[in-house]
């Protein structure tokens, strides 16, 4: 991954930790936030805490990275560049590359969405009929 792709500053992260909005999956937790750059960037974490050795920490990094990696073309489609920080999580230490890419891929295309269209009930919907 090309260096201009990546987070690696502490100030970096912290900044979309604490400013950017946070999805939690099974494999992994993403921030996110716009960068106002061209391209997307990411960083990702795997804590001794959460996933453990330094070898399964290495293989839950490795899998984030690929996961951001193929998911290239959908990240391409999102009208707006983000930080992204994907904190891995202990389940993704069980799966193979498909899980978490699929789960990541699905974190893409839900904020790819336009906010009125994500998590919203249209107006009509789930209120009594009135007469």
């Amino acid at each position: 991954m090309p260096k201009e792709a990546r987070l690696a500053k502490r100030a970096e992260f912290l900044r979309v930790y604490e400013q950017g909005r946070r999805i939690e999956g099974r494999f992994m937790t993403v921030f996110i936030l716009p960068n106002g750059r061209r391209d997307h960037r990411v960083g990702v974490t795997a804590t001794k805490k959460a996933i453990g050795k330094a070898h399964d920490r290495n293989r839950a990094k490795r899998l984030l990275r690929e996961s951001f990696r193929l998911s290239r073309v959908e990240l391409d489609r999102v009208p707006q560049r983000f930080d992204w920080v994907l904190n891995a999580r202990r389940s993704l230490l069980f799966a193979k590359l498909e899980r978490p890419l699929a789960e990541f891929r699905s974190i893409v295309a839900q904020v790819g969405e336009p906010p009125s269209v994500r998590g919203r009930v249209p107006a009509d919907q789930g209120k009594e009929p009135t007469r």
